[in-house]
């Protein structure tokens, strides 16, 4: 099937979806960048996302050096890699050439990476041998760590990731934390402009409990592009795939912002809002919005 046709058939077959989710029962509103003011204070977190990294090429560098720059003038101390750490079958005696060197000066000065596993990772193992590299940070399969008012949730959304363990896991994790703000990331996509289409069984099993226990943001890789929704029920989805490789990718009813650029997304924390910008290898914003979150 053509990218085109995929897209039409998605696009067809949830434009009234889409629609109605971008109503009156949102939690958050999207600005562009020409509405963002620029804050007083310095954030309460910075971090950083990227995904579909590990190909060891030029281009992977590229992003890496960017990411570099970024930190030099705006200091993070996280990287969510939101999987396909190592192409093309997990292999870890590629490491080095694929992780440790492009981003050598950033682990050099701390900056800790907490990583899942993407569909590259598995075919070795099942992606054992890099749940058990410390750099990566992973805790299992799926996992969570906190950073003040932040609480991450990593999930394993592969193929033969176990839903009947994990599902469960998830949301007795959500309903128990009290963090004013919850970031979901995983690999794979939830709604999506690009080349696999979005993902109707995820819709139906995590977004309630996005919706339900106020998740307010998600952000994955897969899609070798860069793609921010508006809100869709309170969550805002943040594909971020364009770390080494990039492909087409087109806009649906929910779409913010879309692009095919190399990239990662940073993101400024702050008690009332959350500013996140695509950073592309010529260290420019290309892309600014925000997330204000509102009472319930």
């Amino acid at each position: 099937m053509s990218i085109k046709r995929r897209q039409f058939l998605v696009l067809s077959s949830l434009t009234g979806f889409g629609l109605a989710c971008l109503g009156n029962n949102l939690r958050a509103t999207i600005a562009g960048s020409e509405d963002i003011k620029p804050p007083t204070s310095p954030p309460l977190l910075r971090f950083v996302s990227v995904a579909d990294t590990g190909t060891g090429e030029k281009s992977q560098y590229a992003v890496a050096e960017a990411m570099n720059r970024y930190h030099q003038k705006n200091a993070f101390d996280l990287v969510v890699l939101a999987g396909d750490n190592i192409y093309n079958n997990g292999e870890m005696e590629k490491i080095s050439e694929v992780f440790e060197q492009p981003y050598k000066p950033l682990l050099q000065q701390g900056v800790k990476f907490q990583a899942c596993l993407g569909n590259h990772d598995i075919p070795i193992a099942n992606g054992e041998l890099q749940l058990r590299y410390p750099a990566f940070n992973m805790q299992g399969r799926y996992y969570t760590f906190r950073r003040g008012s932040v609480q991450f949730f990593a999930l394993d959304t592969n193929h033969n990731a176990d839903w009947n363990a994990q599902l469960p896991w998830l949301e007795r994790e959500l309903s128990r934390s009290d963090a004013d703000w919850k970031v979901v990331f995983g690999h794979y996509p939830i709604y999506t402009s690009g080349l696999y289409g979005t993902n109707q069984n995820f819709i139906n099993i995590l977004t309630p409990l996005f919706q339900k226990y106020r998740v307010q943001l998600y952000i994955n890789g897969h899609d070798h592009n860069y793609e921010r929704t508006q809100p869709i029920d309170g969550t805002t989805y943040l594909i971020c795939g364009a770390g080494s490789q990039i492909r087409p990718v087109f806009r649906s009813p929910w779409t913010a912002y879309s692009a095919a650029k190399l990239s990662f997304a940073a993101y400024d924390v702050y008690a009332d809002k959350m500013i996140i910008s695509g950073i592309g290898t010529d260290s420019r914003a290309f892309d600014r919005g925000v997330i204000q979150v509102q009472s319930v």
